[in-house]
């Protein structure tokens, strides 16, 4: 049996070789590499076609189906890319991982992805609090725009306007694993243990591959004692 042409694209790719002397030479032949291999999906594979393609038994398939809805996949493609964050595979699931942020950050189009790109960036936590505040009002459904402001809202450490927008991104995108996990840590610093625990036991169910995640929930219960094991069945 012959094997998709995607699995042919994505074989194709060269391997990443971080630490090695042509490094930036190496990444420059990465890049491209890839924005052949989305050029080629492109012109062969629909966004429906390649959600299919996320259920095959090879790995390679789902690896190169999830790479390429990274790059070209809508929200609509959001709940299953983020069901193969529980993928078998390890590489499937950081894949996976990569793709949402993608997809979040271009969930409202071109014009708004540059625009929350440029804001993210702003080294004046202020300035992109006000900025992302106006992307917003363009944008009420943008989901990514009200996490990145959370994000700021920390740096701030306006903690409960942080909460208050990862809220808000839950409410609009339930697979924001990046939402809750941010929730978890601004309830820290209000010194509201439970509530912490609930939003990171969350944001690890949705992602179980999130670093220093599981290390925090067990500090958590350990600091709550038999109240944190019976947050746990509730």
């Amino acid at each position: 049996m012959s094997k998709p042409l995607i699995v042919e694209y994505y074989e194709e790719l060269p391997p990443v070789s971080p630490g090695h002397r042509d490094g930036k030479q190496a990444a420059g032949r990465l890049q491209t590499a890839l924005s052949q291999f989305r050029e080629r999906v492109g012109a062969r594979y629909t966004e429906g076609t390649l959600q299919r393609l996320l259920n095959s038994t090879t790995i390679e398939a789902r690896r190169a189906a999830v790479l390429a809805l990274g790059m070209v996949g809508g929200m609509r493609s959001n709940g299953i890319v983020a069901s193969l964050l529980r993928d078998g595979d390890r590489i499937t699931r950081r894949l996976a991982a990569d793709a949402l942020w993608s997809i979040w950050f271009r969930a409202e189009g071109d014009e708004a992805y540059h625009e929350l790109r440029r804001l993210s960036r702003l080294p004046d936590a202020r300035e992109a609090a006000t900025g992302l505040g106006g992307l917003i009002q363009r944008y009420p459904e943008f989901a990514e725009a009200f996490n990145q402001r959370a994000s700021v809202y920390f740096r701030l450490e306006q903690y409960a306007a942080a909460i208050a927008d990862c809220q808000h991104v839950i409410k609009l995108n339930p697979h924001h694993f990046g939402a809750l996990a941010g929730m978890g840590q601004a309830y820290m610093k209000l010194q509201k243990p439970r509530a912490a625990l609930r939003a990171l036991r969350g944001a690890l169910k949705i992602n179980p591959g999130l670093e220093g995640v599981q290390e925090t929930i067990h500090f958590l219960e350990d600091a709550l004692g038999g109240e944190g094991k019976k947050d746990d069945k509730k």
